[in-house]
């Protein structure tokens, strides 16, 4: 990114894409210090090597922020340029806790319409597959799909990430091409 860079990106794709990493260059490409707002909670040894290897990747100017839940807060306080890191995972979060899903997308949606930018958002893309066979998996998949529709719609730019490769699904006014 340069100064012209979109105030907000969605970058979506499925499990090991390349979202996340590319997501950083986005951000790393920015002036430091970075916020990193991570959603993932450490619920077994497996997810916390995942969350280690996350954050042995990223070099020095980063700052991480733990929010399983908080993120509208979070990104509603930030004063620096955000990665958002993820936004299904935030979801699994509200639902396991029972929250109101419409109200908790409304309130980031509103957090990431004031947040000044840049502000670059991960999200696995988990509407591509076979319709879920039960009522708890269909309910997540499409609140992720409407959260996703919701934010794309006010993003200045979304990227899908599909074998490592970015292309440019809405491209910033300001990178018509398929370009960082």
């Amino acid at each position: 990114m340069t100064d012209a860079a979109p105030r907000m990106t969605l970058v979506l794709g499925g499990a090991r894409s390349g979202k996340s990493a590319y997501a950083e260059a986005l951000i790393e490409s920015c002036p430091a210090p970075w916020l990193y707002l991570a959603t993932a909670q450490a619920w077994d040894d497996e997810m916390r090597v995942r969350i280690g290897e996350h954050r042995a990747r990223r070099p020095a100017g980063w700052h991480t922020l733990d929010v399983p839940t908080a993120l509208p807060e979070a990104v509603a306080a930030a004063n620096r340029p955000v990665l958002v890191d993820c936004l299904t995972l935030w979801l699994t979060n509200l639902l396991l806790a029972e929250a109101d899903l419409e109200a908790a997308t409304e309130a980031l949606a509103r957090a990431c319409a004031g947040a000044p930018g840049p502000l670059v958002l991960v999200g696995n893309e988990v509407g591509l597959g076979i319709v879920p066979d039960n009522a708890l998996a269909r309910r997540f998949r499409d609140a992720a799909g409407r959260l996703h529709q919701r934010l794309a719609g006010q993003a200045d730019r979304v990227i899908l990430t599909v074998a490592g490769l970015p292309l440019t699904v809405k491209p910033s006014a300001d990178n018509p091409g398929n370009l960082r």
